[in-house]
């Protein structure tokens, strides 16, 4: 009681509620605990402190109650490979995401954010993710080289069943949970006994963090500065004033594009932040770059690259440049775990995979929304790529703005159902602008069915080789 009191001015003075403030400050807190990572000497001191600061971390931002919510998830992950490991994968997704799910109903925790407020459902979301990769990981253990597996699946199979010290540590590991990134299990252990690229023996010098860190902290003020300014002049509360109905269409529409643009600064913010912490660990180091002299690369920290949203050639980019970790964990634990061997992903795949992501963030009609209109977008990107791959090199560029203005359109359209959440105003916004963004899609997957592009020909020569 007495810190709330203590944090009650400082939060007025920068607009926040107590509890965001106090998580905003041990969330800052995990890049100081995360350097200290590295000078804490041995395998087993390092697993616990991973744990212990994980813990305490999590206890003062949310309470008691996260910690005992993290512990029903560690123990569905750990139990079901400990006790179920042929079937540990599927087993771990449904009870992890039931259990996420459960949370998502309980809390409802939308309308929290909306009002100021913060629990623990994010951290729950990433631990989710965490204990399912791993249980996945464990079950492919049991594969041989020679069964077909994927490249991820070969680079991340467990053999062995990691100690519940090294588990319990992967899961809480200096606070990443907070706001990920997701990573590995495979890495995690690696990282800790100073193995694959962490080794003495591995290519090049050990790594200094500490531009990468500098940078992504000057990354994350200069997002959070943006934010700050241009949350005033575009309120989602706009979208439910008379003030808006009486706009036309342009304006809304232009509305609708800076209320998107201005709330993926405040999600820049957040990634930028836990960049910072996993780089200053060295966890976030993945290789070097053959260039003179080698630079070390730190994409396992990675979760977003700003220019490469803002700036999107094609929707079908999207997912590889916005919570770029969790976009893989999709893409090697839903997606590519859906296509059958032999044969090609099709639509149903990608619904699949976009309505997982749905539910992993919430119950709220406007999420699910968001990522169907999501897979719509994607598809509809594919077909006018697929008419850009075979038209004349003189039109090549006008498919590629076409494409452009197309994600733009679409993307800040939807993004309105993720931010309102409810139904009822998802559709009225929608409806304000025609569904343009929902037309659109669906337009570009008909006519990419029935103007179907045809590959030019080859040439005798090439026909004779």
């Amino acid at each position: 009681m007495a810190m709330e009191v203590e944090l009650e001015p400082m939060a007025a003075s920068i607009g926040v509620t107590v509890p965001v403030l106090r998580f905003l400050l041990c969330f800052a807190a995990t890049i100081p605990l995360s350097f200290l990572w590295r000078i804490v000497p041995g395998r087993l001191p390092k697993h616990l402190y991973s744990a212990g600061v994980g813990v305490s971390l999590s206890y003062i931002s949310f309470g008691l109650s996260s910690n005992m919510h993290f512990s029903v998830l560690i123990m569905i992950g750990y139990s079901s490979m400990l006790l179920f490991r042929p079937r540990c994968g599927i087993l771990t997704f449904f009870l992890g995401f039931g259990y996420l799910i459960g949370c998502h109903v309980y809390y409802m925790s939308g309308d929290v954010w909306k009002d100021g407020g913060i629990d623990d459902t994010g951290a729950l979301m990433v631990l989710t993710l965490k204990i399912i990769s791993c249980s996945f990981n464990y079950n492919d253990g049991l594969l041989k080289e020679e069964e077909g597996l994927r490249e991820a699946q070969r680079k991340y199979r467990l053999t062995k069943l990691p100690s519940l010290v090294e588990y319990i540590g992967y899961c809480l590991c200096c606070g990443s949970h907070f706001a990920g990134p997701v990573f590995e299990m495979k890495d995690y252990l690696d990282w800790t006994e100073g193995k694959g690229i962490w080794s003495k023996e591995a290519k090049g010098p050990s790594p200094s963090p500490y531009g990468a860190t500098i940078r992504a902290l000057i990354q994350a003020g200069f997002c959070m500065a943006l934010y700050l300014y241009l949350v005033p002049y575009f309120p989602l509360s706009r979208f439910t004033e008379p003030i808006y109905q009486e706009w036309g269409f342009w304006k809304k529409f232009g509305y609708q594009y800076m209320s998107g643009f201005t709330a993926r600064w405040k999600y820049y913010f957040i990634w930028s932040v836990s960049e910072a912490s996993i780089i200053i660990s060295g966890l976030g180091f993945s290789g070097w770059v053959n260039l003179s002299p080698p630079k070390p690369r730190w994409d396992r920290a990675k979760n977003v690259d700003i220019l490469g949203v803002e700036f999107a050639k094609s929707s079908v980019m999207i997912p590889t440049v916005w919570n770029i970790q969790v976009s893989t964990w999709l893409r090697h634990y839903v997606y590519e775990r859906l296509v059958q061997s032999g044969k090609k992903p099709r639509f149903f795949q990608l619904l699949a995979t976009q309505t997982i992501s749905a539910i992993w963030h919430g119950v709220y009609p406007g999420y699910i929304i968001f990522f169907v209109q999501s897979a719509l977008m994607i598809a509809g990107s594919r077909a006018i790529y697929r008419w850009q791959q075979v038209t004349a090199p003189s039109m090549a560029n006008a498919f590629v703005f076409l494409n452009f203005a197309y994600t733009l359109v679409v993307i800040n359209y939807s993004s309105v159902g993720f931010l309102v959440l409810n139904l009822h105003e998802t559709l009225a916004v929608f409806g304000s602008v025609y569904y343009i963004g929902t037309i659109l899609p669906i337009l570009m997957i008909l006519l990419g069915n029935v103007i179907k592009p045809r590959r030019p020909g080859r040439s005798k020569a090439q026909k004779e080789q």
